[in-house]
Parts: C-alpha cells; structure tokens; sequence
C-alpha cells in the first residue's frame, strides 16, 4: 500500500508539472500578450535542412505573416491566396501537423501595402470556443494616399472582424470601421471579459473599439487623437486595482480602460509611427519604436491625465528599433533592431548594457521561456540568448526558410511559420 502510495504521488507530481506547462498560445505574443512562456524545457536545437528537431512541416498555401495560435490539439493560422484574392483561416492538427479544415473568410481586391506587410498579417485569437480573425476589405473608390513621401494612389476599405467555432462555422462577421493606410493592414485582437478588441489606427478617423465576443455587436468605440497609421495590439494589466489598456500609436502612448475605452493617461510622442506592442514587468511598461525617429522608454503606470513630463522613468534614443516587439526578463529589457542587431538594457535606469548584431534583419518578434529570449531573422536563423550584462548566444540554429510571423510556444513546442511552411519543434 505504501508502494502504491508512493508511485500514486510521483504520478501526481508529474501530471501537475506538465499540466502547468500545458499552457496554450491564444493570441498574438501569447496567453499574456507579451510573447512570454511558462514552459522549462522549450527547445533549443533543430535544423531545418536535416530535419533535426522538426516535429512536423506543414506547406500553407498564399501568403500570410500571422503567427499561428495554439490552442489544446489545434493551431490555427490565417493567409491569402494571391489568385484569387481570398483571405482565408486553416484549422489544423497541433500533434500532426494535418490540415483539418480551410475557410474562405473574404474575397476582397488585394489591397496596396509596404513591402515588408502582407495581405494576412493580423493574428487570429480564440479563447477555446471561437477563432477570431480581422482583415482589410478594400473598396472601389481610388484615391491618393495620406501622410507618405511620394504621391500614390490606394483603395481605402473597411476593417472586416468575423469569429468561427472549432468546427470552422462562420459566427459573425462584422464591418466595425473604415481604414486607409499606405501600408496596409495589420491588427490583431485582444481577448478580454465578453469582449473583442481591435486597434484601427490609421491615415483617417481613427479609432479602437471592442465588440461583443458571441455578436460581433460594437459595445464601445474610442476616437483616436491623431489620424496617423500604427499597427500596435494593447496589452492589458490590472495595476493597484485599475485595469490598463495600454499602448503606443499616432503620435503618443496612452492607457485606457478596456471595459469601457476611457482614457487613464496618455504620454505624448516621441514619434508618429509605431509598430511594436509594449511589455510590462510588474512595475514599468516598455516602448520602443518607431518611424520618423526611434525610442526606447520605461513609462511609469501609476499616472494620470497627461504625464508626459511626470511619469517617463528612463528614455533612449541609441537603437533603431521599429517593427519587432521586446522582451522583459527580470533586470533585462531586450531590444531587437529591424537591421539585424540586439540591444540589451537595464530595465532599472535604461543603460544599454550591450549590442551586437544576431540576424541579417528581424520582422518577428521575440519570445521567451526558462529565463532565454529567442530572436529569429529573416533568414530563419534563431539566436537563443541569456540575458545579462554581456551577450550570451547559447544557441543557433537554421529552419532554412525565411521567416517573417512571429513564433508561439505551446505545450512546450515551438511553432514557426515561414514563408511557405508552418513548423512544429520539439517532442
């Protein structure tokens, strides 16, 4: 009996260890929205050429630079098929890497966009019941383009947000906004309470607005302050009791209330054009950004009204970060420049502790699991990294691919879509 007591006890042990890695990645940078993991054994080798580490590929038709999400024994991704000019979401198995099933959400003309965007760049979101995916749909009337250097003719359209259920039946689909944009679309909704949240800043009347999550019914729609493109997703924390919607776009950084869309405080600047979600480590949100001129700033929560000059607790200018999103990991802020190089700060006064160049130029944004931040490239070389206060690569490791959609990490796995594949690492 004591035996049995024992080896009951192990089992236990071992189950609740892995259920407690079993963490799924349900939207975009994951279950906290800020690309962290909980797993303690990611992986840390493989090669794409060989087949070393690889799990399973799986070819996904079109082009899309949407992360997959995980979520239990489905991953999820959006793309679009360049001929016939459909967006569509592909169900498939998360243990197989087997198409399950493909579903046309809309057939739009395929609108202008900067080269590094793509026609299905939003990443879906699920909370275990439905699949929640945003598009651009772009209308006929042409005209010229706002705010860009050079005169161009674009369409401008309507944001499109429609939620499917595990079995890929169509929920709603709504049109909750127009949006025009030179470099086209790019948002990725946020899950919170009942609600949808979608980010439309862009080169008109811009706004964000929540949508009820069973409807698609709009519940609140906030204006933006300046009509200047961003492709920004919030990220949400609960602060000394005050829930915080906060992130940069159009010309400054601002919190609000996710229930309601009302604005806590907002930080004006530095810049017009930011792309990078923020993160958060407890005490100070990080920013970095942006375009015409690039930032890198610890912002203090606890504020009010306008606390431009009150609550930035450190601000660099030394780096030329715009697209990638940052990671935190305890003292250590890590800072990945769309040109190829890596910037290490201190989270406590905005030292720059290191820089060193890890990639030949990065889209994706970087994750991290078991105190490492992974950076992978274009090129589809991942440098894993320890961060302190000199550079340590522990790993390097080629998918052979080119790579520009962020990773996810589920249930200990890594999922990285290329160019033409969706791979799955790990056991």
């Amino acid at each position: 009996m004591t035996h049995q007591r024992s080896l009951l006890a192990l089992l236990l042990t071992v189950s609740f260890a892995f259920t407690a890695q079993a963490e799924n990645w349900p939207g975009w940078r994951g279950p906290r929205g800020d690309g962290s993991s909980n797993s303690t054994t990611p992986p840390l080798k493989w090669n794409g050429e060989t087949g070393e580490g690889i799990l399973w590929k799986t070819e996904i038709p079109g082009i899309g630079h949407a992360s997959p999400i995980i979520w239990e024994d489905r991953a999820f991704v959006v793309t679009c098929n360049l001929d016939e000019q459909v967006r569509q979401l592909i169900a498939l198995n998360s243990n197989t890497g087997e198409v399950v099933w493909k579903r046309d959400v809309i057939k739009a003309k395929l609108e202008k966009k900067h080269a590094l965007n793509s026609f299905a760049s939003g990443t879906p979101a699920t909370d275990g019941e439905l699949i929640y995916v945003t598009f651009f749909e772009a209308g006929d009337k042409e005209i010229v383009a706002p705010n860009v250097g050079s005169e161009r003719k674009i369409f401008p359209g309507k944001m499109v947000v429609a939620a499917y259920d595990f079995d890929g039946n169509q929920q709603w689909l709504v049109k909750p906004g127009e949006f025009i944009s030179a470099h086209g679309y790019s948002s990725c909704p946020v899950l919170y309470k009942d609600l949808v949240i979608v980010n439309g800043d862009h080169d008109g009347d811009s706004y964000i607005l929540a949508l009820n999550r069973k409807t698609g019914k709009t519940v609140w729609k906030t204006k933006r302050s300046y009509g200047i493109r961003s492709y920004c997703t919030p990220l949400i924390r609960e602060i000394d009791g005050r829930m915080q919607m906060v992130f940069s776009g159009s010309k400054h950084i601002i919190s609000l209330n996710p229930d309601n869309g009302d604005v806590h405080w907002v930080v004006e600047g530095p810049t017009e054009q930011f792309v990078a979600s923020m993160v958060y480590d407890g005490e100070l949100f990080y920013m970095c950004a942006g375009y015409p001129t690039y930032h890198v700033m610890g912002i203090d929560p606890r504020g009010k009204g306008d606390v431009t000059e009150s609550h930035v607790r450190w601000h660099s200018k030394e780096v030329r970060c715009y697209v990638p999103s940052p990671v935190v990991i305890g003292d250590y802020l890590i800072v990945a420049d769309d040109r190829g190089t890596a910037n290490c700060y201190s989270t406590k006064d905005g030292t720059r502790l290191w820089l060193d160049r890890l990639g030949n130029h990065f889209s994706a944004s970087l994750l991290h699991a078991n105190g490492l931040a992974f950076l992978i490239a274009d090129n589809g070389t991942t440098k894993i990294v320890k961060p302190g206060s000199e550079l340590e690569v522990i790993a390097e490791n080629s998918l052979n691919e080119y790579v520009y959609a962020s990773p996810a990490l589920a249930n200990n796995r890594l999922y990285i879509r290329g160019e033409k594949h969706l791979y799955c690492i790990g056991k």
